[in-house]
């Protein structure tokens, strides 16, 4: 069980951290956020509202910020979010460049340090960049094009309304006279900013790149040729290398070690040991430890090794992932604590014609980016600078501050590309290492590299969830009583003394604000105390919620003798839009943080997306023995997703993907060809959550590598994903994209296996559940 501390670590230095939850920071501080938005005048050019402003450090919209031109004509922009993949870093800028008119030909996109104050909020993650600021970053672009009008409108001595600015040069529309934006550059950036509500918007039939999909990403040929800086790229002169053996259990400690193997090791310079004060609930503290530096990365490796530690593992060392699975079971077949309830379950349940019940089960799941984690540090004249692949640069910063005792214009944050984030490079545990070992060592340049068995040892792993699922029909066949048991443990263990069972934001995430058309329905949850560290995963706990919500819809379906496209229909019901309010439902974190007056829950989105899905599937096709069709849809991130499974089953139980058909609402497509491929990657990492398990023993995860942990191969991934985008205008409001493909491709993929073999799946990973 976790203590009642303050969330604290200390260094050995003596260095007390302290942090607190993001969300629990941004609501705390709303208001302050609210009233600093209205004096930037964000708030009155919005054409509808987001989470933005309730954000840390909000939203800005100031084109002297994210723009300046040179006298040739380039237009730098600068792009303030984390690029792992997504496109963010191409598809911001990008929107900034086509209110601006400017030639793509011409545009350089420029990493922003990490510097919130300046930029605004740059949290890369809940699949927040382009929904809360796609609208801000066409206030800088117009306001820029604005400012370049006016620059030509005084050299020429005419009326601004004479002037416009098209494909990078203003042009006197009397006269056809042309300046080139170099030629104007330095007048227009003296200009001030225009006021928002003096910008003059392009109509979506103007744009050139938004909406169209014809921009590819910006450092692509970089990337493809290795020139492209990632955080293991990252060199300095006289840099060190380091890695660190870290605690087998969470909470262990060093008790004693014996470096003099690891001394002997060619190329090894140091032992020492990294002391922390591992109380939780910790944050993102790293683990300590026994860090070995050496003059490159292999022999730091070795020497660790080498290293003989003895280790005191604490109260988490009893964690058994067999013996916490069956507790979890015991715990969600008894009343829980009810989070949201409408009519009355007991009663209807009881008096139901048929029931069915069943239980479903997510093990911990590792995020497992290409690239491990790594972070560059150095302390040079009471300053620290610091290069990694960080997704939340800001919240590292300050944790960097702390931990130095320094003022935070003190510290400087590089972002590099990341290798693949998924939430885990939210945590900036890694990074806070690379400092403390910097500053052991005397301010000098030190790399801290993590190894693949470090990423799957010491990680921040998706919670663990066990559900229970019971519905109620009358006599037509309608659904009339639906409960919903969930237990996992929450990530919110890591900021306050562990509450047990999920969390608002949790609760939000495909479990209390479930759209169906039951007329009785409770949710509850269970206590599940958190034995590990429980952190951010691409689509977080929509991952098991959907898997039980969308299976359990399917084996109701069955038991009824109907269709399981049909069914999935009727218990969506009619379009309509639940009323949160009447449902309790008044936390703003219910909906992802955003406000619902902008971002309802919209049955018909849902039902749409569903028809388009099985439609482009040609769903009720025959398909040859063994194989079958499995569908299930889900809203997460304000985007609404329904994904069609097409597989094979051979007599040997080896699975195949031969089709998979998703379509998605998410509001305003900015830039297809992302949207496309992140759907694409959500399918590839659908199938590796079938496959894949971080189980623990003795408190210790026993997965080391990719032969322990697998991940979707070029040889089993699914061959044809096919994307089917909902066409809307700019006026309806952005959705996420990263994260909302994923939860439905699990169920479906299940669900299409029940198809072909009549074997129901209903814990993961899959194993051997699939052979004949």
């Amino acid at each position: 069980m976790m203590s009642n501390h303050v969330p604290s670590t200390s260094s050995n230095l003596g260095v007390r951290l302290e942090n607190v939850s993001r969300r629990q920071f941004l609501r705390s501080t709303a208001a302050a956020f609210a009233v600093a938005a209205e004096i930037s005048g964000l708030r009155p050019g919005l054409a509808y509202e987001t989470g933005g402003a309730q954000m840390p450090h909000g939203t800005v919209s100031d084109p002297h910020v994210f723009v300046s031109i040179d006298a040739s004509g380039m237009v730098s922009i600068t792009a303030h979010r984390s690029e792992m993949g997504t496109g963010i870093r191409t598809s911001l800028p990008m929107v900034v460049a086509d209110e601006l008119e400017a030639d793509w030909s011409k545009v350089r996109i420029v990493q922003a340090l990490a510097d919130e104050p300046r930029y605004g909020n740059q949290d890369t993650d809940g699949s927040r960049s382009m929904r809360h600021f796609f609208q801000p970053m066409r206030q800088v672009g117009a306001a820029m094009r604005q400012m370049l009008e006016q620059a030509a409108a005084k050299q020429w001595g005419v009326s601004l309304s004479e002037v416009q600015a098209s494909n990078h040069e203003v042009m006197h529309r009397p006269t056809g006279r042309k300046l080139g934006y170099g030629e104007l550059a330095k007048a227009a950036m003296d200009l001030p900013t225009p006021q928002v509500e003096s910008l003059k918007f392009k109509p979506d039939n103007a744009f050139r790149y938004m909406g169209h999909g014809n921009v590819p990403i910006y450092d692509l040929f970089d990337i493809t040729v290795g020139k492209a800086q990632y955080g293991y790229d990252v060199r300095l002169p006289g840099m060190k290398y380091a890695v660190i053996a870290r605690p087998r259990v969470v909470g262990g400690r060093v008790k004693s070690f014996d470096a003099t193997e690891a001394l002997k090791v060619p190329g090894v310079e140091r032992v020492l040991e990294l002391k922390v004060d591992w109380t939780p609930p910790a944050a993102f503290s790293p683990l300590g430890g026994v860090a070995v530096v050496a003059t490159n990365t292999w022999a730091a490796i070795k020497g660790r090794e080498a290293l003989q530690i003895n280790w005191e593992d604490g109260e988490n060392s009893g964690y058994d992932s067999a013996a916490y699975r069956r507790q979890m079971a015991e715990v969600a077949n008894m009343p829980g604590h009810v989070e949201r309830a409408q009519g009355d379950f007991d009663k209807a349940f009881a008096g139901a014609s048929k029931t069915v019940s069943a239980e479903y089960y997510v093990p911990h799941l590792a995020q497992a980016s290409m690239e491990p984690l790594v972070a560059t540090a150095t302390i040079r004249n009471g300053e620290c600078e610091v290069w990694a692949p960080l997704q939340y640069p800001f919240g590292a910063r300050e944790a960097f501050a702390k931990l130095l005792e320094l003022p935070i214009d003190k510290v400087k944050v590089n972002i590099t590309l990341l290798g693949g984030g998924f939430g885990r490079k939210c945590q900036s545990d890694f990074a806070q290492e690379a400092v403390l070992l910097s500053k052991a060592l005397d301010g000098a340049p030190v790399k801290l590299a993590w190894t693949r068995e470090d990423d799957l040892h010491h990680g921040f792993y998706h919670t663990v969830t066990y559900s229970r699922l019971d519905a109620g029909v009358d006599p037509s066949g309608k659904v009339i009583a639906w409960r919903h048991r969930s237990v996992a443990p929450t990530l919110f263990a890591n900021f306050k003394p562990d509450p047990k069972r999920e969390q608002a934001i949790e609760l939000g995430l495909g479990l209390a604000d479930l759209a169906l058309d039951i007329p009785n329905v409770r949710f509850e949850t269970g206590e599940a105390a958190a034995l590990t560290r429980i952190g951010w995963f691409r689509s977080v706990n929509n991952i098991p919620h959907a898997f039980a919500v969308q299976s359990f819809i399917a084996e109701i379906a069955l038991e009824l003798g109907k269709d399981p496209k049909d069914f999935l229909l009727e218990i969506i019901g009619p379009p309509r839009k639940l009323e949160l309010e009447k449902l309790g439902l008044t936390d703003p974190l219910w909906n992802y943080g955003d406000p619902y007056s902008t971002y309802p829950i919209d049955t018909g989105r849902l039902a749409d997306v569903v028809n388009l899905a099985a439609s482009r599937a040609s769903w009720g096709r025959s398909l040859p023995k063994g194989g079958g069709l499995g569908i299930a849809a889900h809203r997460s991130f304000l985007s609404y997703v329904a994904t069609v499974v097409e597989v094979g089953v051979d007599s040997r139980g080896k699975l195949t993907i031969p089709r998979v058909e998703t379509a998605i609402d998410c509001g305003f497509a900015v830039n297809p060809e992302r949207i496309r491929s992140q759907i694409e990657g959500a399918a590839v990492m659908g199938l590796s959550n079938f496959i894949g398990e971080i189980s623990f023993k003795n408190g210790s995860a026993e997965q080391s590598n990719f032969d322990s942990y697998p991940v979707a191969r070029i040889d089993n991934a699914p061959i044809n994903v096919r994307v089917h985008i909902v066409p809307n205008g700019s006026d309806v409001p952005a959705g996420g994209v990263g994260e909302p493909g994923v939860p439905p491709f699990l169920p479906a993929l299940c669900n299409a296996i029940f198809a072909a073999t009549g074997k129901r799946i209903r814990s993961l990973p899959a194993g051997d559940q699939i052979r004949v």
